[in-house]
């Protein structure tokens, strides 16, 4: 009976650790954030986050303007002139879980432990075409103010080259048309693409949880802190 509690103990408190760490991000969701003190003009653009098993992305609108701000990946394959090209999907993710796993029943113990403790960080990004105003994702109302310093902070997120350019990595994407970059930061479980998305938002002035590591974070600091 003592050798099961010694055996025990340690799973009890991993149990208590995880408990504690999600209501710390039911907490840091609701909790609001620093944000960028931004002027107050009227909405005129709208990007969309969209939800996956383990994280959020953003949709940003392939419009003129988004182009001319795209010189980094001007030298990369992604096919952003393409006349069907309405959206740039873009997220910061842990390396070695994104570049390792086919899917998640591929997920090693390796991958979860670099993605828990520290891992480098990657830009996964990619090009979709027009989509339904009705889907999984949510839509929000930026002003062109608060959408140049969003797109700014995102941009930011790349890892650069001296001439300026996004550096790919030699790896394929989950399909035909998403591709690889190194990006800036380290991932660990205090900073995930989740708390990215977070930091992003509120680097374009919108009211968002202070620490929103997991999808349920977002989807609460959405509820909590969005009109």
């Amino acid at each position: 009976m003592r050798l099961l509690r010694w055996l025990l103990a340690p799973l009890g408190l991993i149990a208590i650790l995880i408990l504690l760490w999600l209501g710390a991000a039911l907490i840091g969701a609701a909790l609001p954030g620093k944000r960028a003190n931004l002027p107050d003009d009227p909405a005129e653009v709208e990007i969309r986050l969209i939800p996956g098993p383990i994280h959020y992305d953003f949709l940003l609108p392939l419009d003129a303007a988004t182009r001319a701000r795209l010189e980094l990946l001007a030298h990369s394959e992604l096919p952003l002139d393409h006349t069907a090209a309405a959206w740039l999907m873009v997220g910061w993710r842990a390396r070695t879980f994104y570049t390792t796993t086919g899917s998640y029943s591929d997920l090693s113990a390796r991958a979860v432990l670099r993605g828990i403790f520290g891992d480098r960080s990657v830009m996964r990004v990619d090009v979709l075409p027009k989509l339904d105003d009705e889907g999984p994702w949510a839509r929000l109302s930026l002003s062109q103010t608060e959408y140049d310093a969003l797109l700014s902070a995102v941009l930011a997120s790349f890892e650069q080259d001296p001439e300026g350019r996004a550096q790919r990595l030699d790896h394929p994407g989950f399909n035909a048309s998403d591709q690889f970059f190194e990006a800036r930061g380290s991932f660990n479980i205090q900073r995930t693409c989740n708390v990215w998305v977070g930091d992003m938002l509120r680097a374009a002035g919108q009211d968002f949880g202070a620490w929103t590591p997991t999808p349920f974070s977002i989807r609460i600091s959405q509820a909590i802190h969005t009109d």
